[in-house]
C-alpha cells in the first residue's frame, strides 16, 4: 500500500477558480492580481523571522563566510537571481556566492523536473563547495518539502553552516533548518503554479533578507548603494550623482576622486572628505566597512 503524503497548501485546489479558463479576461486578470497582493501581505508575518535570521547571518558573513542559495525549479531560479545581483549591487565578492540548483546550471533556464528529487546531488553539491562554518544557506521551496532542497539543508547544517528555510508551506524543511522564513500563500489561482503567489512571496523575502544583510554589513550609506560597481555609463552617472548628493562637491572634484579610487564611491567620499586615496581602504577596514563610522572618525 502506497502511503498518502499530505498535499502542501501551495499545491491544493481552490474551488473558486475551478472555471478560471471560462472567465472573461478581465476577471481572470483581477483574480491573478489579487493573488499577487495576497503574496505581498503574506510576507508581513515573516518580518520578525527575517530580522532574526539576518542578525544570525551577519556576523558569519562579516567573518568571511559565503552566502549560498539552494532550490529547484522556480524557487531555485529565484535564489540564483538574488545571489547573482549581490555583486553588481553591493560589490559582494562573487566567490562568496554559492548557487546550488537542482539539475545544475542547465536548470537555470531549462526545466529539469526530476532533478528536485535527487537528494544525493544536493549532498554532493554541498560537499563540492565545502559549505561549513561561517557560511549561510538560504534554501527556497514553496512546498517546504522539496527533497533536493531538504537534503541541502541537512548536509549544510551537519557541516556547520547556518541554514535558513524560505518556504510557503510548513513541511520538513521547517524542522531541518535553524531559521524559517514562512509566507503562507495558500492555494494558487492556477493550482500548483507556484511561480505565481508563492514565487512572488519568495522573491520578496529574499530581497528583504539580502538587502538588510548588506545594509548591516555597511554596504549601504544614507539609503544609497555606495558599494555598487560602476561598470557602465548609467552606473557611472549614478556614482557621480551619489557623490554630489553625499558631499556637495563640484564635478571636477568628483571626477578626480573617482579616478583616484578606481571609480568606487565609498572611498571617493573619503577622498572628498580629505583622506588620501591610498589610506581609504585601511580607514574603512578599521571601521568594519562602515562609511558612516569612518567619516565620524575624521571629525
Amino acid at each position: 500500500m502506497i502511503a498518502t503524503l499530505p498535499v502542501p497548501a501551495t499545491e491544493s485546489v481552490d474551488p473558486r477558480f475551478a472555471d478560471l479558463d471560462a472567465w472573461p479576461p478581465e476577471g481572470a486578470l483581477a483574480a491573478m492580481w489579487e493573488g499577487q497582493m495576497a503574496a505581498v501581505a503574506a510576507v508581513r508575518n515573516a518580518l520578525p523571522a527575517i530580522e532574526k535570521a539576518v542578525a544570525a547571518a551577519v556576523p558569519l558573513l562579516a567573518a568571511g563566510g559565503r552566502l549560498a542559495y539552494a532550490g529547484a525549479g522556480t524557487s531555485g531560479r529565484l535564489g540564483v537571481q538574488d545571489g547573482a545581483e549581490l555583486t553588481p549591487t553591493f560589490d559582494w565578492p562573487a566567490d562568496r556566492v554559492v548557487l546550488l540548483m537542482a539539475g545544475g546550471e542547465a536548470a537555470f533556464t531549462t526545466a529539469i523536473e526530476n532533478a528536485e528529487d535527487d537528494r544525493d546531488a544536493a549532498r554532493a553539491a554541498v560537499a563540492r563547495h565545502g559549505l561549513g562554518k561561517n557560511d549561510v544557506l538560504l534554501a527556497v521551496a514553496a512546498s517546504g518539502a522539496t527533497p533536493y532542497t531538504l537534503a541541502a539543508i541537512e548536509a549544510a547544517r551537519a557541516a556547520g553552516a547556518l541554514t535558513i528555510a524560505v518556504i510557503n508551506s510548513l513541511g520538513p524543511m521547517a524542522q531541518a533548518a535553524e531559521y524559517v522564513l514562512l509566507a503562507e500563500t495558500a492555494p494558487e489561482v492556477l493550482a500548483g503554479s507556484t511561480r505565481m503567489k508563492a514565487g512572488t512571496a519568495q522573491k520578496i523575502m529574499l530581497n528583504l533578507f539580502s538587502t538588510l544583510a548588506m545594509l548591516r554589513l555597511g554596504r549601504v550609506h544614507r539609503g544609497l548603494m555606495v558599494d555598487m560597481l560602476a561598470r557602465n555609463a548609467k552606473l557611472r552617472a549614478r556614482a557621480r550623482r551619489m557623490l554630489r548628493h553625499l558631499t556637495g562637491a563640484d564635478d571636477a572634484a568628483i571626477e578626480a576622486a573617482l579616478a583616484a579610487t578606481g571609480g568606487r564611491v565609498k572611498p571617493a567620499v573619503l577622498v572628498l572628505a580629505g583622506v588620501r586615496a591610498e589610506d581609504t581602504a585601511d580607514l574603512l577596514a578599521r571601521h568594519g566597512g562602515q562609511l558612516r563610522a569612518a567619516l565620524a572618525s575624521l571629525a
